[in-house]
């Protein structure tokens, strides 16, 4: 049996799936096991029934977001309950100086969940993963509802995108492999794309010629701020823009040497959600 945190999330449900393809028992922490609409045979319980749903567990995969400030008591439970194994995904950059990580901004704790982990005292197994391709639908959904034109700031920042379910496939990966304890895993896309040349492969995917137009980063923050996001991650992004236009994209090749396939390519991420961009 393996217990899984932040289920209903983008990590979580084809995590699952993951598992269940392995022929794993899963047990699914969700807010509202009634509504969650698991696929069958998922034990979903509600966080206040975790220390129940501990017992008997082989693993746990301690999603950051779903744990945050509660990671500490967490792993405490899952110490107590005999848990041999706990896996944490956190951030291709989680050792970054904490201002030069910009999902900070939006909440987002990696490096203190992470640590926890480590510091638990149990078997663990971290995984981190590069940007994920999914950031794309937000930064750019809203300006392709009114055209073709994807206007942006530092449109040769290059970065190995990754997609949602290669980080799922890992994690589970990592749940049934004890080969891979006490590792830190750095997971990327196949290759470096810059944000220009994203577009046109999105529009492939969409049967629409897209195109991106750079913007003076000012004017791209003022925007982005207007449509809602929050001014300091904004600010952060831009500062990471800058700091890093020139610098290679790092890609690993992780994914390909524990999963025995290639990272799954941006196209690929992006004909898989063509209907999203809608």
């Amino acid at each position: 049996m393996y217990l899984v945190t932040g289920a209903t999330g983008i990590i979580g449900r084809p995590l699952i799936e993951a598992l269940l393809s392995e022929g794993a028992e899963v047990r699914a922490v969700t807010r509202d096991p009634a509504t969650a609409a698991f696929p069958a045979g998922v034990e979903a319980v509600a966080p206040e029934s975790i220390r129940s749903a501990l017992r008997g567990v082989r693993g746990l995969f301690v999603h950051p977001r779903a744990a945050k400030d509660d990671t500490d008591k967490l792993v405490q439970l899952a110490a107590e309950a005999g848990v041999p194994k706990l896996v944490v995904m956190s951030a291709i950059n989680v050792d970054d100086p904490l201002d030069h990580q910009p999902s900070r901004r939006n909440g987002d704790r990696n490096a203190e969940v992470e640590r926890a982990v480590i510091d638990s005292g149990l078997p663990w197994i971290a995984v981190r993963p590069s940007s994920f391709a999914m950031n794309t639908l937000a930064m750019w959904r809203g300006q392709l509802a009114f055209g073709d034109t994807v206007r942006g700031p530092y449109g040769g920042f290059t970065e190995a995108v990754i997609h949602e379910r290669d980080v799922a496939d890992m994690i589970a990966r990592a749940l049934l492999d004890d080969s891979l304890l006490g590792r830190k895993i750095a997971i990327t896309g196949p290759e470096p794309l810059s944000l220009e040349a994203m577009v046109p492969i999105i529009g492939e995917a969409i049967g629409r010629p897209l195109r991106f137009q750079e913007v003076p980063a000012e004017l791209a923050a003022q925007g982005m701020i207007r449509n809602g996001l929050d001014e300091g991650f904004v600010q952060a992004l831009m500062a990471r823009y800058r700091r890093e236009l020139d610098q290679p994209a790092t890609v690993t090749t992780e994914i390909e040497t524990i999963l025995g396939r290639p990272a799954r390519p941006f196209a690929t991420w992006a004909a898989d959600h063509a209907g999203a961009w809608a």
